[in-house]
């Protein structure tokens, strides 16, 4: 997806990143006015370490009694003295303990060539996760090519897999007695107590994968896994991709002195898919069962899980236009399938992870679009509806815990405002709605199993994310990271100001504002606006903003105006909201972006005459848009890793908004942006990793050849090797030091 997964863990958040160069483009400050205190911000600070947004605790596990949580604990991050620890905290009293020092956490995994060396000079890495035994007496380690399993009673390490060859996605069986894992695109036992490694599947190969995903389903649908244990631990479900229909592209090695190709099956809009079933086979050895999914092939399948009885499948079938989702439920031993629930929409269907089981087998969870927000319904197992649990006019974000003993369910809104993001419950009898969290701001919660406790990730856009560990009902049991940065008090940072502006049609489009330290409203100051635009991605919320947030407020300093609004079509507002860019992608966008200029416009503080406009993936086809349709409001423009036409994206995401090209030709034409290439007035930036396989390469060459031929020119800078976000800190240095100077000499 064009948040890609640099983007995942934002929703998008904020902003993005850089800093200082040459003579700053602000004009000085107003005779009688004394600069704002502070140091001015730098793009090799913003991207230096130690981070100015603090350090996160990662790798978080619950046990599954969920009494203790572990955690690894990094220090000196960026440096020689770097280490990696692994803690243990008690959930009822908020008591930690070291569980495994930097040097035995370093010595589990065997050395990997390919990671840079060590403090240490072995080459061997940390872990960066694990995974809890059912029974909660031991701890699984994973490597590119290792599983270490680590008894946490005798605290010694037995190595279960080794070796040269890449793994995937580990998993322990419920019952403890195995640990399956992806390797060589087929699925591998090995027992939890040692032994040999056995291929569980067969015939698995790089165009027909067995349990493990492709390249486009955990991209664009959010599937996480191809494959799920039963509850008893007797059988595997499983997913297999054949995709040999699907394109082969090429991606050239640049660096090489022969320019290597490396092929990846990227399905393009309107092309073939990968053919997908579901199967089921048992450990006790037979063959493999195919699961009835119906007779059209040309769909996806990207939610499975086993009803609790075990003896059942939960299949989510999405037709190929994303409009009609239905929940199959089929026999694992015959293969035989029914239709429990239909979801339908004019537009699309938005996925979600929501479904849940009750352990009765009598009922299940369910969210839905249909009254244009995301709400949460309960079903009667048979599929007739039971009781809808919430309601309004905002949205369900996602279903975090279940309390079966409370008749509670935990979840995830938007209630108090599109621009936060907080916890709530409610009963299942739709009574008891009440929000937890309560500081103003975004919260990213954790659940422990047992949902006796969560760990809460918050922030806002004055401060950056700390950790707390909390009870169910929302005390505080423990300050598990505070994340305090000390040195940000020692630079000129300006708060962030939300407002909003109004559409043609009344439509209240939420904005944010970043002023310069030293504002004077009897000034003119020169405006950078920040657009992303895409759906599923916000940038207006009350979170911090990370190297992002950091490079606006280090632009604000050299006397710019940061703005952002987020357009029809992005999310945070419900579906509702989403749906005006069917079939017209860049359109409602543009519409509403004019709508947010001309607000600027109307402001006395404003250089009408001085308006730039940037962004990254969406944000850079949205930028493009803007230069090429609505250059008579933008001096200046950067648009990095663009779309420039739609027929060279994926088919997921592509067709979810537009529909096939054989079906909505104009469409696809009047929305890409390299139709429109003639129209480019202003000054234009272009940046690109020559690696991405996400929006190719081939994306802005193609732009490139059609501004040659209408006469335009643009900047480029491309970045070899790079992929989607060009995230290596090198990289981004240089790639920030350009998009600065680019607005400080043209804007």
């Amino acid at each position: 997806m064009l948040r890609s997964r640099w983007f995942r863990f934002l929703t998008v958040l904020l902003f993005c990143a850089c800093a200082g160069i040459s003579a700053p483009a602000q004009m000085p400050p107003a005779p009688g006015t004394a600069p704002a205190p502070g140091k001015e911000l730098t793009v090799e600070r913003i991207w230096g370490q130690p981070s100015l947004s603090g350090q996160l605790l990662n790798g978080l596990a619950w046990s599954p009694d969920g009494q203790r949580l572990v955690y690894f604990q990094k220090s000196g991050a960026g440096s020689k003295e770097s280490r990696t620890e692994l803690w243990v905290i008690e959930a009822a009293s908020g008591e930690r303990r070291l569980l495994l020092s930097a040097e035995k956490l370093a010595a589990l995994l065997p050395p990997d060539s390919s990671q840079p060396t060590q403090a240490t000079g072995l080459g061997r890495r940390a872990p960066a996760r694990c995974q809890w035994s059912p029974q909660g007496d031991a701890l699984l380690f994973d490597g590119p090519t290792s599983l270490v399993w680590y008894d946490l009673k005798t605290q010694s390490a037995r190595p279960l897999v080794s070796g040269k060859e890449p793994l995937a996605d580990p998993k322990i069986s419920p019952d403890g007695r195995w640990v399956s894992f992806v390797r060589g695109h087929n699925l591998w036992l090995v027992s939890a107590v040692g032994g040999e490694a056995r291929a569980f599947t067969t015939g698995g190969r790089e165009e027909v994968r067995k349990g493990e995903l492709d390249w486009v389903y955990p991209e664009e649908l959010d599937s996480k896994t191809a494959y799920w244990w039963s509850p008893d631990s007797s059988a595997i479900a499983y997913l297999e991709m054949d995709e040999r229909a699907v394109t082969r592209y090429p991606m050239q090695d640049f660096s090489s002195m022969t320019g290597e190709i490396e092929w990846m099956r990227y399905p393009k809009a309107g092309g073939a898919n990968p053919i997908v079933h579901v199967y089921a086979a048992a450990l006790a050895g037979g063959a493999a069962r195919v699961m009835d999914t119906g007779a059209e092939t040309d769909i996806y399948l990207p939610r499975v899980e086993w009803l609790p009885d075990g003896k059942r499948l939960a299949i989510q079938r999405l037709n190929r236009a994303q409009n009609v989702l239905e929940l199959l439920f089929a026999d694992a031993a015959s293969g035989a399938s029914r239709v429990i629930l239909k979801e339908s929409d004019p537009c699309w269907i938005n996925l979600s992870d929501d479904l849940y089981f009750f352990s009765d087998g009598k009922s299940f969870l369910w969210s839905s679009e249909r009254s244009g927000f995301r709400h949460l319904y309960l079903y009667n197992v048979d599929g007739t509806p039971a009781q809808q649990l919430t309601r309004g006019d905002w949205a369900v974000l996602g279903v975090t815990s279940v309390d079966e003993a409370g008749k509670t369910v935990y979840f995830t809104a938007t209630e108090k405002s599109p621009l936060e993001r907080h916890l709530y419950r409610v009963k299942l009898d739709g009574t008891g709605f009440a929000r937890i969290t309560r500081e103003d701001g975004t919260h990213s919660v954790n659940f422990a199993p047992a949902g006796n406790a969560f760990v809460d990730t918050f922030s806002n856009t004055a401060a950056p994310p700390r950790q707390d560990l909390l009870r169910a009902d929302g005390t505080r049991i423990a300050a598990l990271n505070e994340n305090k940065v000390a040195e940000l008090a020692e630079y000129k940072l300006s708060p962030v100001e939300f407002t909003s502006v109004t559409a043609q049609d009344g439509t209240k489009l939420n904005a944010m504002l970043i002023k310069p330290p030293d504002f004077d409203p009897a000034r003119k100051y020169p405006v950078l606006v920040y657009t992303y635009g895409g759906p599923g991605a916000q940038v207006v919320v009350n979170a911090w903003g990370n190297t992002n947030f950091l490079w606006h407020q280090m632009m604000a300093q050299k006397g710019y105006v940061i703005f952002a609004v987020d357009n029809r079509g992005s999310t945070g507002r419900g579906h509702a909201f989403e749906t005006p860019i069917h079939l017209r992608m860049g359109r409602q966008e543009l519409a509403d972006q004019r709508v947010g200029v001309a607000w600027l416009r109307s402001q006395s503080w404003v250089d009408s005459t001085r308006i730039g406009i940037w962004g990254w993936s969406y944000g850079g086809h949205m930028t493009l848009h803007l230069m090429f349709e609505a250059g008579e409001l933008f001096k200046a423009g950067f648009s990095g890793a663009p779309v420039t036409d739609w027929r060279q994206y994926d088919t997921i995401y592509t067709e979810r908004y537009m529909s096939r090209p054989q079906e909505n030709a104009e469409g696809y034409l009047s929305s890409s942006p390299i139709t429109h290439a003639e129209g480019l007035r202003g000054k234009l930036l272009i940046a690109h990793g020559t690696g991405d396989d996400n929006v190719h390469f081939a994306n802005t060459m193609e732009l490139l050849n059609e501004l040659i031929a209408n006469g335009k020119y643009a900047e480029v800078a491309f970045f070899p090797g790079r992929g989607h976000p060009v995230s290596d800190p090198p990289a981004r240095i240089v790639l920030f030091r350009r998009i600065t100077q680019f607005f400080l000499d043209n804007l």
